[in-house]
């Protein structure tokens, strides 16, 4: 089979879709000796896997900036599909919200999330609004549509109106790298972490709800807080807007002390997982939430959301909470830093539960 990739994120591996195609592809030629694979991005790919069954090809736009966004259009509804006629491929897969209208080949397309489907503050401007009109209608052209899970799956069939038929449930899973670390001297030299801390990592617009989790943490008491300090993780914008609120503004606002790590390492994600004693994952809206299992692949106890895609992924491995209630996540908190007891049997459950995915 010779199959036709939009590869727009396949060299931004820092973004989701990005890693999403980083472990797709070796994945996929691995489980089908006899498959083809065609990268068709606006500009020359470069630092991918090189494999004799892996090929890469540039579909230019006329736009002199090849990654704005009226490029991007025009790579999706235009570029992408008129190569996909040329090269005569099979099927084509695009990899996140945003297959052609037109498709000229079968076509697959993964939506991870319909966040600016559901989540008003990120409709966006009359732009942003057209756009997710267009690529919603698009997706209904599909072949098959992949939902990274069974909510993010009713979400497709309540809001873009297709076929059960055509949305199948195909759920991620941490990379392989993702183990128990035992060896964290230097990582916590690296990023000044304390012995324990309370951890949370997953980025900082408005639906991730840092928020929350930090007026959870000012509830605490103040020796719960010395021995068990709150490390955010990733790097902070300087900005402080209600998209984007500034962990460190609500911080000091609220008289508590955080401790910022700044922008981490890939390879160093592991051994951060592995050397909190509690991670923290209160988003409101997930369509998959990596990041738990990610936690849970490395030993680490979790408390996590009980809305979206959260529940289904954590099943029994993880303490449930409210996002939208303070006190409760507070308790949870407490509770698992006072439990000893508590933490080694949520550190067995998410190693067991991991491995379902």
């Amino acid at each position: 089979m010779h199959l036709a990739l939009n590869a727009w994120f396949a060299d931004n591996p820092n973004v989701g879709s990005g890693q999403y195609l980083k472990y797709l592809l070796p994945a996929l030629l691995e489980l089908d000796s006899s498959l083809h694979i065609t990268l068709i991005a606006p500009k020359p790919l470069s630092g991918l896997l090189a494999h004799e069954r892996l090929h890469g090809l540039v579909a230019p736009t006329p736009f002199r900036n090849p990654t704005s966004n009226l490029a991007k259009v025009w790579f999706e509804q235009i570029a992408f599909p008129r190569v996909c006629r040329h090269i005569k491929a099979e099927v084509a897969h695009v990899p996140y919200f945003g297959s052609p209208l037109y498709p000229t080949c079968p076509t697959v397309v993964t939506i991870h999330d319909l966040i600016p489907l559901i989540l008003p503050a990120y409709r966006g401007g009359l732009l942003v609004r057209l756009y997710t009109a267009v690529v919603a209608r698009a997706a209904r052209h599909a072949d098959l549509i992949m939902a990274d899970s069974e909510a993010s799956r009713r979400d497709i069939l309540q809001h873009l109106a297709i076929s059960p038929d055509l949305v199948r449930t195909v759920y991620l899973a941490p990379a392989p790298h993702y183990q128990p670390q035992s060896d964290l001297a230097a990582l916590r030299q690296k990023y000044h972490l304390p012995d324990n801390f309370i951890l949370y990592l997953g980025g900082f617009d408005v639906r991730k709800n840092v928020t929350g989790l930090l007026h959870a943490y000012a509830q605490l008491p103040e020796s719960t807080c010395q021995n068990y300090p709150l490390v955010i993780a990733g790097g902070i914008r300087k900005i402080d807007t209600p998209f984007f609120p500034n962990p460190m503004v609500m911080a000091h606002q609220l008289g508590i002390t955080v401790h910022s790590t700044g922008w981490v390492a890939e390879e160093d994600l592991p051994a951060l997982y592995s050397a909190a004693t509690v991670f923290v994952y209160p988003s409101h809206y997930e369509g998959f939430g990596l990041p738990i299992l990610e936690a849970m692949a490395c030993g680490t106890p979790v408390i996590t959301s009980n809305t979206s895609s959260l529940p289904e992924l954590a099943g029994k491995a993880a303490l449930l909470i409210d996002p939208t209630n303070s006190t409760q996540l507070a308790a949870a908190m407490q509770r698992l830093c006072n439990e000893p007891t508590l933490r080694a049997d949520l550190h067995a459950r998410g190693l067991a539960q991991v491995k379902k995915f």
